[in-house]
């Protein structure tokens, strides 16, 4: 398989002079193709940081940070937004789903967005909801739903665009520990049988160990596991 993410020293500060805050420190690190990357570390270890800079979402101050070939770190709006729709996906704790539509329509927004066809999205939208066990539940609204099976629908609404990278932000982090494993199950099997690459944010010592490599930030800096 090959590398998909590559990510050179990259450093992100905010703020300036005495009050700078130094988010990421000289981080740099590799991920390839079919990989489940966990990065751990404390609540303001730098994760959410870095995975925004990795999705497009933030820019580095300093460094440089590849996505598929794309250079995220030096990319223009309207290229990242062509990168995000078509490469990545992206699992946030909050789940994030539109509180007036079903299950199937928040599954089915990325493929609205890209100009899919009312019947190939339908379809895409039915695959994707029994790949996450929630076939059953597509007309039901999110405050229908338990937290497990929310968190369920935004993993389908991620793959929707089929992306090469899938970004999770403490995706379980809501979540009780057996369903939080539940999620953790489910997206190793979709990125190993996908051959999909997945960068999961987590302090969640317990799923660790679900993931094919585990980068530890402490204060920004990578050390070792």
């Amino acid at each position: 398989m090959g590398e998909l993410i590559r990510v050179e020293h990259v450093s992100r500060d905010f703020g300036k002079g005495t009050n700078v805050v130094h988010a990421v420190r000289d981080v740099s690190f590799m991920a390839s193709q079919g990989e489940l990357v966990a990065v751990r570390g404390r609540s303001g270890a730098g994760k959410t940081t870095l995975l925004n800079i990795v999705g497009g979402l933030d820019k580095p101050t300093s460094g440089k940070v590849f996505v598929d070939g794309v250079d995220v770190s030096h990319a223009g709006e309207s290229e990242l937004v062509t990168l995000r729709r078509r490469s990545i996906g992206f699992v946030f704790q909050s789940f994030g789903l539109v509180p007036i539509l079903s299950a199937a329509e928040n599954v089915g927004v990325p493929l609205r967005l890209a100009k899919v066809g009312a019947a190939e999205r339908e379809q895409q939208v039915a695959v994707l909801l029994e790949l996450v066990g929630l076939g059953a539940h597509a007309k039901q609204r999110p405050y229908e739903l338990s937290g497990g099976q929310q968190q369920r629908v935004a993993v389908a609404r991620a793959l929707a665009n089929d992306p090469k990278l899938l970004i999770a932000d403490e995706p379980t982090g809501q979540l009780d520990s057996e369903t939080g494993r539940s999620i953790m199950d489910l997206l190793r099997a979709i990125v190993h049988a996908r051959g999909m690459t997945a960068l999961v944010a987590t302090h969640d010592a317990a799923l660790i160990d679900l993931a094919d490599r585990v980068l530890v930030l402490r204060d920004g800096a990578l050390v070792e596991p």
